[in-house]
This record gives C-alpha cells, sequence and structure tokens, in this order.
C-alpha cells in the first residue's frame, strides 16, 4: 500500500509567512490588521497568502461588522499530521521487520 501526504497542502504550508499565519491563528482568531501587525507583510501580500490558505481549506472566515476574522480548521492541519504519522509507523514498522533489498 502506498503512503501519501498532501503535496498541495505542503506547498501551501510550504510558505514561511503562510506557515506564521497559520501558527498565529492556531492561537486566536485575528483580522487582517492584526495579522499585518504580527507578520510585518503589507496588505496585498496578506490578502494573496490569506486567498490561498482560503482556498486549500486550512482557513475559514467570519465576518464581524467591517473587518474579516480568519480562523484556523485544525481538521486540516490534523489530517495532514495523521499522513506524517502513518508514513513514520510505516518506516517503523519496515526498520523493526529489518525489510531490506539486496544490493545489485
Amino acid at each position: 500500500m502506498m503512503m501519501s501526504v498532501d503535496t498541495d497542502l505542503m506547498r501551501v504550508l510550504a510558505d514561511p509567512v503562510r506557515l506564521q499565519i497559520v501558527t498565529l491563528l492556531a492561537k486566536e482568531t485575528l483580522c487582517s490588521t492584526h495579522l499585518i501587525e504580527e507578520t510585518g507583510v503589507r496588505q496585498t501580500n496578506l490578502s494573496n497568502h490569506l486567498k490561498v490558505l482560503r482556498e486549500a481549506g486550512v482557513v475559514e472566515t467570519e465576518p464581524c461588522g467591517r473587518f474579516t476574522y480568519y480562523r484556523l480548521k485544525p481538521d486540516v492541519i490534523a489530517s495532514l499530521a495523521g499522513q506524517f504519522a502513518a508514513l513514520a509507523e510505516t518506516a517503523r514498522a519496515t526498520t523493526e521487520n529489518n525489510v531490506k533489498r539486496s544490493c545489485p
């Protein structure tokens, strides 16, 4: 059975700014104003990163007056973590069973 990790989601989270946003949103729901203050990126750049995160299903929005708040969707991160955990467990089982291919 082939184990796989969601490579599209990995690409989304591999960007340092997006990873910083995800880390911040893991701690609390924030509006774009707070995210700009915390990340130091410009509004346009932040909007692009948030769009990528929304489209990937990593964050969801909640309008509140003239502000939009962003919240992390923990199940998406948990799913990715689970994929890595399964991969690690496969590697562990392989090591324990001493599965080796012979050298050519």
